[in-house]
């Protein structure tokens, strides 16, 4: 697979058969075009014969070509005419659509090989935003975190990594890691693998191992290590699904706007050392940073105040002596505040050995020496001194004392120190070094003797058999035939067990960078990549990048910062400054500075002598089966533009200067309306800017000359207040006549309709108005007491003065008098009742009250029934022939006839009231 940078030059090579180009999108993931086919895992990869845009692509559509001869055969003998000229339009169709896809096409590829150094410019551009992206990422790190920053620099480092395509390689297979792809992230060292390349990894690393030997293959659980730091991994640990970073997700999505492999969620993966704080930032590649959180800790020796710090740098010292007692119990420490414990005491002094035998000068850490003196004291024995050297406490009793086996350990004996044990006179029975036959002699000293008994011995593989001394190994001279663990050649060692040593054969296997053969000893599985690096250098070869050996071919060259050297190829004498960079150089952009020949400025556009130009007049395809050909761009050089340097110009109608370009000088028009005052003085000319015409006698420029238009409006004056007529007279200069005609008004009481002139009412004050809106008829209106008001039509509210008669009663309604309604208003006449309306209120009365006592009566009598009525039934129930005993109640006059009363009393007080109240009229 070449570099996207060598793939498209000029137009050839492999990007030559592809329906659009292929830039490397920033995740990683390359999208081909028809030509290209489709990638193993790309997204959004063009289908054979079709480009990313839906359309056919040139070699789909010369394939159908090709096909469409034998089909048109047949079709012309079943298909109708109006069949046929369908198929044409869809043909000149999808030729109209695949025409205008490779003219984008084609024109996409030039702007590209001509456009390189801004390309680059572009990258680094979006190269140094993605690096404030991250550092601002990291800031609050960066700054606060008082501590080592080395695992930060690393998640940066693979972050950084994460986001660039192709940064990311998969060292088993040394090929890149795509975005869409699974793949499986060391816990040692965090290096990103490929997920089936590190399966086939672990498989093939256990089953080297587990091979060595037959009698345990496959049943012990061997590790694997990691291809990088050798980090091993048990066999339950070998990956089997695709999780991201943190763990939490299986088969994360692919999210354009995420870290690639990342599920977006909160890391909360534990610091390492564990703190007993989880990881704030969202899902990462490589270690997590130094942990933020603020804790209170003290300095190591205690003696300071406890302040807040980072967690990750919590541990601190004060400087202050440490002060501790040493080892030797004399001296303190004097180092400043440290952690764990206080190093040897570094002073010397005279020190006696443990036997007290010897004073020397020794370090204080080591106060306990010995001397290479022999104890030499006398034994509780009294016949033997103490072979020990130098040693502590009492030296024990003599290690001849005591009961002693003889040297076959067969017999005991009770002898002094001074005498040796004999020999008991039995046979000595001891294994020999064969671990199968016994010694023969009598009890000895010394070693017995080698085993000279004749056995029939089998040879170390197995296949013969043969009668030969027992100490004697046999070895016969049959060659295994076993394959070693490379299983590739043969072991054909002599007599061989079956533990067949590993393959000391050279590989020589081609590695995966396709430069080099494998150097280690012949093996199984994968090799490991290539341990050489190649320089990927640019264009100048100032700038280089190591690389590993088989990535030169998709690594892209390093970004140099020299500047380009070679020569313009404009009328410039020197080019702008650009750094070093393949292909061609881009476009002058320096101005042209050429003599313009009409004006004489000097050409201020960008240079323009190397103009890319569309090729016109080439020939065009007859049909839909005619591939088109590419389209042409030519370099040519081109005109200067028009001279755009501003020259002050006056409009037409004086309203402004503007500047105007060089090339279109002269008189223009400003667009705005003339606005010069008109004969008739109240309006301005509408017409649009344009020559005016000054006379001499004209020496106002506002006044308009005989080029503007021609008043024709009527007279638009404001009228006096209240006058809603308009000026009779055409649009005039000075003061309208006054307004003659008559104008309808209602008058105060708003019922009759008045006519007067409009001069009168817009030229009257206020008293003479009101006299003009008076219609001379009393006013309708009624006043508060419900009468009619008495004055003549008027403005504003009636005066309240009425003197209307009205009656007045008292308040039995028995005396009635007539007086003025404004004095009952004003409450100052009132009329009382008089000794007869008292004494019909008192005998109403006293007949309320003897109705009230007669009823009161009445409700007594009847409880008084009920009372009896209940005793009886007390009593018990007598037999039902007798007969019941009957209680006549007699009934008193008011009982008999109250409902006869009260009709008839109500009657006559009616009458009554009726007489006094005409007897007093």
């Amino acid at each position: 697979m070449e570099a996207s940078w060598r793939q498209v030059a000029g137009g050839r090579g492999r990007a030559r058969g592809r329906a659009t180009a292929a830039p490397s999108s920033g995740n990683g993931v390359h999208l081909r075009g028809a030509g290209g086919g489709r990638e193993k895992g790309s997204v959004g990869a063009a289908g054979p014969g079709r480009s990313p845009g839906g359309a056919a692509t040139p070699a789909a559509a010369g394939s159908s070509a090709r096909r469409s001869p034998a089909g048109s055969e047949a079709s012309q003998t079943s298909v109708a005419g109006g069949e046929n000229g369908s198929s044409e339009l869809m043909s000149q169709k999808k030729f109209e659509e695949i025409k205008k896809a490779n003219q984008a096409a084609a024109k996409k590829i030039v702007e590209e090989h001509f456009s390189s150094s801004s390309e680059e410019e572009g990258d680094e551009d979006f190269e140094g935003k993605r690096g404030k992206i991250v550092a601002n990422t990291f800031i609050t790190y960066t700054t606060q975190t008082d501590g080592d920053v080395r695992e930060l620099e690393r998640t940066k480092q693979y972050l950084n990594e994460a986001f660039q395509a192709g940064a990311m390689t998969c060292l088993i297979c040394i090929a890149s890691v795509k975005r869409n792809q699974a793949v499986w992230s060391c816990s040692g060292c965090f290096c990103i693998f490929h997920m089936p390349c590190i399966q086939k990894w672990a498989k093939d690393s256990q089953f080297l191992v587990s091979s060595l030997t037959d009698d345990d293959f496959g049943k012990r659980d061997y590790p694997w290590p990691c291809p990088k730091c050798r980090f091993e991994y048990k066999r339950s640990d070998t990956p089997s699904r695709y999780y991201c970073y943190c763990g939490k997700v299986e088969d994360p999505p692919l999210d354009p706007w995420l870290v690639p492999h990342s599920c977006g969620q909160v890391c909360e993966r534990d610091f390492k050392p564990s703190c007993g704080h989880k990881c704030l930032l969202l899902c990462h590649p490589g270690p997590c940073p130094p942990c933020p959180k603020m804790v209170t800790t003290t300095c190591y020796c205690k003696k300071a105040k406890p302040i807040p710090r980072r967690c990750s740098a919590k541990e601190w010292s004060c400087q202050l002596p440490c002060g501790r007692k040493l080892l030797c119990g004399q001296h303190k420490c004097e180092n400043p505040c440290h952690a764990g414990s206080c190093p040897p005491c570094p002073r010397v002094s005279r020190q006696k050995c443990v036997c007290g035998k010897r004073v020397a000068e020794r370090s204080c850490a080591s106060p306990l020496w010995h001397c290479d003196q022999v104890c030499g004291k006398t034994l509780p024995c009294g016949n033997h001194t103490c072979e020990q050297v130098c040693h502590v406490g009492a030296c024990g009793d003599c290690p001849r004392s005591g009961k002693r086996f003889c040297p076959c350990q067969k017999s005991k004996f009770s002898l002094p120190c001074t005498e040796d044990v004999p020999t008991c006179g039995d046979s000595c029975d001891k294994v020999l070094e064969c671990g199968i036959h016994r010694c023969s002699q009598r009890c000895h000293r010394g070693p017995c003797e080698t085993c000279r008994q004749e056995v029939e011995k089998h040879c170390r593989c197995g296949k013969h058999t043969k009668r030969m001394p027992c100490h004697k190994s046999y070895l016969c001279e049959t060659k295994c035939v076993k394959m070693r663990d490379c299983q590739k050649h043969q072991c054909r060692r002599k007599c061989c067990p079956g533990n067949c040593p590993p393959c000391d054969q050279n590989c020589g296997r081609t590695l995966g960078c396709r430069n080099h053969k494998c150097p280690s000893v012949c093996h199984r599985g994968s090799c490991y990549p290539c341990p050489e690096t190649v320089d990927v250098k640019c264009n100048c070869g100032n700038t280089k990048v190591t690389v590993p050996c088989g990535r030169e071919r998709t690594t892209r060259p390093p970004k140099c910062k020299e500047q380009c050297s070679r020569p313009p190829t404009c009328h410039h004498t020197s080019q702008e400054k650009h750094r070093c960079h393949f292909g061609s150089c881009p476009p002058c952009r320096q101005p042209c500075q050429k003599v313009l020949e009409k004006c004489g400025h000097l050409c201020p556009a960008p240079c323009h002598d190397q103009a890319l130009i569309k090729q016109t007049g080439r020939h065009q395809p007859t049909g839909p089966w005619e591939q088109p050909s590419e389209p042409a761009f030519i370099q040519t050089a081109l005109p200067c533009p028009p001279c755009q340097v501003p020259i002050p110009m006056e409009c037409l109608g004086k309203h402004e200067v503007s500047p105007l370009p060089c090339h279109a000088v002269g008189p223009y028009s400003c667009k705005r309306v003339c606005g010069r005052t008109l004969t008739c003085q109240n309006h301005v000319c509408m017409k649009e800017c344009h020559k005016v015409t000054e006379t001499d006698s004209c020496t106002d420029k506002k006044k308009a000359g005989p080029e503007c238009l021609h008043c024709e409006e009527g007279c638009s004056k404001s009228r006096p207040l209240g006058c809603p007529h308009p000026c009779v007279l055409p649009c005039h200069p000075g003061e309208c006549p006054p307004c003659v005609q008559m104008l309808r008004i209602k008058c105060h009481c708003k019922i009759t309709s008045l006519y007067v002139e409009c001069r009168k009412i817009t030229t009257a004050d206020v008293n003479e108005k009101n006299l003009l809106s008076c219609c001379k008829n009393q006013c309708p209106k009624e006043l508060p007491c419900g009468h009619r008001c008495k004055e003549m039509c008027h403005p504003g509210e009636c005066p309240f003065n009425c003197n209307q008669k009205v009656k007045l009663r008292c308040p039995c309604k028995r005396i009635k008098k007539e007086v003025q309604c404004n004095k009952v208003r004003e409450n100052q006449i009132s009329i009382e009742c008089d000794t007869t309306c008292k004494e019909m209120k008192q005998k109403a009365s006293e007949l309320k009250e003897a109705e009230a006592k007669a009823a009161l009566e009445e409700e007594k009598r009847r409880q008084q029934a009920e009372l009896e009525a209940f005793e009886n039934r007390l009593k018990g129930r007598r037999k039902k022939n007798r007969k019941r005993d009957e209680v006549a109640v007699e009934l008193t006059l008011w009982q008999k006839y109250k409902y006869y009363l009260f009709p008839l009393c109500a009657i006559v007080v009616v009458v009554f009231a009726w007489y006094i109240a005409h007897a007093v009229d």
